[in-house]
């Protein structure tokens, strides 16, 4: 469930249907048919707090499918109903929260509008399939990845944001 205490602009926003980043049973189901060759997917908990002033916190279940180039990210909360979907693909990303639709010239673009945090979204696809990519300002700790569980800070620049994540990878 988002927490409630997001309130205008960005933060209203991402309370009506945005949580992420962002990874268990109950997810929502993306739209898309075939899985394509290649394409991991992975569901579960995510949640980021961000220490600004005042300090923002968000957590939602999760599915996330596709390739950083191309994919979506389905947000739900814990009683199964749809906050967000997130589609991107080269040049372009859609956030699509109930009828409205917003568009974005990259998923980073997106992520970090919704959010507040610049959530590499690139980076997180290796860190949740254990690689150790690196990401200027970011610190993932991949000690728990085989047992589900990722944790990744951002140290700069400013405020510093923690994402945790537990998930299942099919």
């Amino acid at each position: 469930m988002l927490a409630p205490d997001l309130q205008g602009g960005r933060r209203g926003f991402m309370a009506a249907g945005v949580a992420v980043l962002l990874v268990t049973a109950g997810c929502a189901q993306l739209s898309g048919g075939a899985r394509p060759q290649g394409t991991d997917i992975w569901s579960g908990r995510m949640s980021l707090r961000i220490d600004s002033q005042p300090v923002q916190t968000f957590s939602a279940l999760f599915e996330l499918r596709g390739s950083p180039e191309a994919g979506e990210l389905s947000l739900t909360s814990p009683i199964g109903s749809t906050l967000a979907q997130l589609h991107w693909s080269p040049g372009e990303a859609l956030l699509k929260n109930g009828s409205e639709v917003r568009r974005y010239e990259s998923v980073d673009a997106l992520i970090e509008a919704a959010t507040g945090a610049a959530i590499p979204v690139g980076a997180l696809f290796g860190w949740l399939a254990g690689r150790d990519d690196r990401v200027p300002g970011w610190r993932p700790d991949l000690a728990q990845v085989a047992n589900g569980r990722l944790q990744a800070t951002r140290e700069n620049p400013g405020p510093t944001a923690d994402l945790r994540i537990v998930f299942e990878r099919s």
